[in-house]
């Protein structure tokens, strides 16, 4: 019965919520395939990374499917499946650093651990919704010593962070991605303090939106950033 209303839950016309949901399950199914297909064509050394682009996308997917259920069934944020499927992808996106640099990624595995931990217990208001903004705090700064760490402010000045220079000095399996993969860090990843800001109650009831915007935003973020990640890897080895 379970699977049969899972089935059931279809998108009604109208609601463009719904749709980037779908947009987003089918499009990183996808992706999965296509990373898959690729992972036989490429070089040898890029195999790993092509294997790890999929593993994003895919469980990227499986848990779009099931956020679509939810919002299609009841209208309510996937706010829990969400931050499940991060706390999976996002430290696999710096392992696609570590395989990029070959420099060592555990100050930003954490670093990203934190950053998605501390969100979900302000957005999710586990704690109590007064902590929002303590912990919103915590979150946004986790962010922005990673943006240091992969050397984003490399793309305005001079490198920063291990990370930052080891691609700035062109080491690593693909030093063309580099550059493409710190934009994707400094711009893609802003918008998931930008989303919490904006669609967390507490000190930023200012720019506070609705669920349906604040879920647009992160699904086309979330398509922009693991497909387009992925992408990024795969273009620069095809090069």
């Amino acid at each position: 019965m379970e699977m049969l209303n899972f089935l059931a839950a279809t998108v009604e016309p109208g609601d463009f919520t719904g749709f980037t949901f779908f947009i987003g399950s089918v499009s990183m199914l996808a992706a999965t395939v296509w990373f898959l297909m690729q992972h036989g064509v490429v070089d040898k050394k890029f195999k790993d990374s092509m294997l790890v682009a999929a593993l994003i996308t895919g469980i990227a997917a499986v848990h779009y499917f099931y956020m679509r259920e939810q919002w299609v069934m009841d209208k309510t944020s996937p706010t829990e499946l969400r931050y499940i499927d991060w706390i999976l992808t996002v430290p696999l996106m710096v392992v696609e650093f570590a395989l990029l640099t070959g420099v060592g990624m555990s100050k930003l595995f954490w670093l990203s651990v934190v950053m998605l931990v501390t969100g979900y217990f302000g957005e999710s208001g586990v704690t109590g919704m007064l902590d929002a903004q303590i912990w919103g705090a915590i979150s946004g700064a986790a962010y922005f010593w990673m943006a240091y760490e992969v050397g984003c402010l490399t793309i305005f000045g001079g490198p920063t962070g291990a990370v930052g220079k080891a691609l700035a000095s062109g080491s690593g399996k693909i030093p063309a991605a580099g550059r493409m993969l710190q934009w994707f860090v400094l711009v893609g990843w802003a918008i998931y303090p930008i989303g919490y800001m904006a669609g967390t109650d507490g000190w930023y009831s200012f720019v506070a939106i609705s669920d349906d915007a604040m879920n647009i935003i992160y699904n086309l973020g979330d398509a922009v950033n693991k497909i387009g990640f992925g992408m990024a890897v795969w273009y620069a080895a095809k090069s």
